[in-house]
């Protein structure tokens, strides 16, 4: 004759069922929402993300990247650019990067390696603290990439190891795509590509004037129009520190068919993007696209007509 469950025992299977019947639903509806931002092409995300506008880097790729990541990413785009190097150049420094350090600006490594490229100050890369400067670490890289000859059409492997003299060089291969891919929306040849959530909220509030500082510290003090100050404090006159915006002016296309002013305006916009938890910025407007955070980048409904990069601060 069976025997007959206690009702402790049946009590105990139905908690359990119940358990797992709530689980299933949780993921069931996880699920549901990943999938309605997947096809709705949601701008909520956590961080920054890059994808690729038209297929030519890779069909449907994306790379995510935190706020820290976006920024230095960004700056070593602007210091190449800056200097005058070309797409290839930022993106073979991309993938040393992101081998070395993973974008981060670290304080350790192996030895006294230190910094976004893991340079060692007892080799002759500078003192720890100019190290630490994401300006001056990707501005040393260049310089020896530079001395590299034809880098350009070198394997990316055989380059970034030119610069680096790493025991394990072929590891640079592995980050070429998302270095590629990167390098193409920080450089400006792939419009409104980059998107960053919204800042988070901090003590300290928006500086126009810090804004302005770091655009003359990545691109170069030519990057902006000189400013009025007032007299002996070298500080913007009255007027001009107070404003919430702060306009990058993008110069004109020499001849039909040039996209190199087009380029210059989408590198400045992504830099801009990439700093907006840093610098709490509220949006940025180019070529008649504005990102907002929290929404990411919509077609404004009225060109202003200007050719100026507009980044505007949050209150």
């Amino acid at each position: 004759m069976p025997r007959t469950a206690s009702p402790a025992r049946r009590h105990t299977g139905r908690s359990r069922l119940l358990r797992i019947a709530v689980a299933l639903v949780v993921l069931a509806a996880l699920g549901g929402y990943l999938t309605v931002q997947h096809i709705t092409g949601s701008k909520i995300i956590d961080g920054c993300t890059v994808e690729s506008a038209d297929g030519s880097d890779g069909e449907g790729r994306t790379y995510r990247m935190s706020p820290e990541q976006a920024v230095n990413a960004a700056t070593i785009s602007a210091v190449g650019t800056s200097r005058g190097m070309p797409e290839r150049a930022v993106t073979i420094a991309l993938a040393t990067a992101l081998q070395e350090s993973g974008l981060r600006n670290i304080e350790h490594g192996d030895r006294d390696s230190l910094g976004l490229f893991q340079q060692r100050p007892s080799q002759g890369w500078g003192t720890e603290k100019q190290i630490l400067d994401p300006v001056y670490s990707a501005g040393e890289f260049y310089r020896h990439l530079a001395e590299v000859p034809g880098y350009s059409r070198l394997p990316l492997t055989v380059a970034a190891q030119r610069v680096q003299r790493s025991g394990f060089p072929q590891a640079y291969a592995k980050h070429e795509p998302d270095a590629a891919l990167l390098a193409a929306a920080l450089t400006g040849r792939t419009p409104a590509s980059l998107n960053c959530a919204p800042p988070r909220a901090t003590a300290a509030g928006p500086d126009p004037a810090k804004v302005r500082a770091e655009l003359v510290r990545a691109f170069g003090k030519d990057v902006l129009p000189t400013v009025t100050t007032a007299p002996g404090d070298g500080r913007p006159a009255a007027g001009a520190a107070a404003s919430s915006t702060v306009s990058v002016p993008v110069p004109a296309a020499r001849t039909a068919g040039d996209d190199g002013a087009a380029r210059r305006g989408w590198e400045l916009a992504h830099w801009a993007v990439a700093q907006s938890e840093a610098l709490r910025l509220a949006d940025v407007s180019y070529a008649g696209r504005v990102w907002e955070a929290g929404s990411g980048w919509r077609t404004e409904r009225k060109d202003s007509g200007t050719t100026d990069v507009r980044i505007r601060l949050a209150h």
